[in-house]
């Protein structure tokens, strides 16, 4: 497979073994003490055994903090800042899946803040409150193609008292160097494999979907369907084909670069349904979709017409892009309720309610009620 050096505008290094970059890549970013962060279960493997060890030999100095939850908390950055500055780091190397490089970026911006981080959440003016010197730099290696976070200038933390996830936003917590390298998502099981894929699904159609006028982002988003069409189905099928893996890894990316014109009405869900369930945000938003696209049909018939011609589909309209995302689903493995995977109506009215207040409802096509979250997340249990 060919690798490429890209700008847009995060510095990515894309191929197959690229990884063994990653020591030069923290001199070129003026990395010497470097702290790699990654989750419970990655921490223990191979993989990240050998990425701290090529660095301490090339370096002489690489800590690691392997404590990010699924759902990262705030409780996981600030362990993470105390590690970092217990090891008097310099610079962070974030590696995993989305969880663990929102946790790395959001510890980089925290250590030279002297404000509690829930003050940088993405409202208002919030992110002139920032000493964008105290922001450590980030190498990032994502292991899944999924959040695109290594192309991201935000984090999405949980705050576990308020019970809600906050979005981190700065444009220098965007990593320095993003290595995409697929070896690193070879042994990624099969059905995460779809949940992730799905998630930049979902990234892509609710970018595309936005009203924001952003031809850039709007692109990207076509481009980045186009390869999810043709490649999630092949590497949920075959977990070594490599370069379907490779090409998943630059469509991920894509829904990040993309998700510049904003998200939607399933990211509003899904997010106040990972802080109250801590369930797999991909997951979630692979389920929601379909029933977040319904809801919004009304205002979608341009773009699904052109969506429809852009992806080749069979059927034209919004019809054929259903049926397209409803097959997609099935095919790769995504339960088709909320109920499958043991959410109930219970808390309906209240996350109608976070869901409205989520910031991600704002670039929703339609701006829905509190009540008519309630019931596209009722439709989305019971499968109507």
């Amino acid at each position: 497979m060919q690798t490429n050096d890209w700008n847009y505008p995060t510095a990515m290094r894309v191929g197959a073994g690229r990884v063994r970059e990653l020591a030069e890549a923290c001199r070129v970013t003026g990395i010497k003490r470097p702290l790699l962060i990654t989750d419970t279960f990655l921490g223990s493997t191979d993989m990240i055994h050998r990425a701290v060890a090529d660095c301490r030999e090339a370096l002489g100095h690489c800590g690691l903090f392997d404590q990010v939850k699924g759902n990262p908390t705030g409780g996981n950055v600030a362990q993470g800042l105390e590690a970092y500055k217990a090891g008097d780091h310099d610079g962070v190397i974030a590696f995993g899946g989305g969880s663990a490089l929102d946790a790395a970026k959001a510890v980089a911006l925290m250590a030279g803040q002297s404000r509690p981080l829930w003050d940088f959440e993405d409202k208002d003016q919030n992110h002139l409150r920032v000493d964008p010197l105290g922001i450590a730099p980030v190498i990032a290696l994502p292991t899944t193609a999924g959040t695109g976070s290594e192309v991201g200038r935000a984090s999405v933390i949980t705050d576990e008292e308020a019970r809600v996830k906050r979005t981190i936003l700065h444009i220098r917590m965007m990593p320095r160097i993003a290595i995409l390298d697929a070896n690193l998502t070879l042994d990624l099981p099969t059905h995460l494999t779809a949940a992730t894929g799905a998630d930049a699904l979902t990234h892509c159609m609710e970018a595309y979907c936005s009203p924001v006028y952003h031809p850039l982002a709007e692109a990207a988003a076509v481009k980045g369907m186009q390869l999810i069409k043709h490649y999630l189905p092949r590497v949920v099928a075959d977990g070594q084909d490599l370069e379907a893996r490779q090409h998943m890894l630059v469509a991920s990316s894509l829904g990040a670069a993309a998700f510049q014109r904003g998200l939607g009405g399933v990211h509003a869900i899904a997010q106040t349904l990972g802080a109250l369930y801590d369930q797999h945000h991909g997951l979630l938003n692979a389920i929601l979709l379909p029933y977040v696209l319904k809801a919004n049909e009304s205002a979608l018939v341009r773009q699904m017409d052109d969506l429809a011609v852009d992806l080749r589909l069979p059927t034209p309209g919004f019809r054929g892009v259903m049926e397209w995302v409803l097959q997609l689903r099935e095919q790769i493995g995504i339960p088709h309720t909320l109920g499958a995977i043991g959410i109930d109506e219970g808390d309906a009215e209240l996350i109608g309610r976070m869901s409205f207040e989520d910031g991600c409802s704002h670039t929703n096509p339609i701006r829905h009620s509190a009540q008519v979250y309630s019931q596209i997340f009722s439709h989305a249990v019971r499968g109507l």
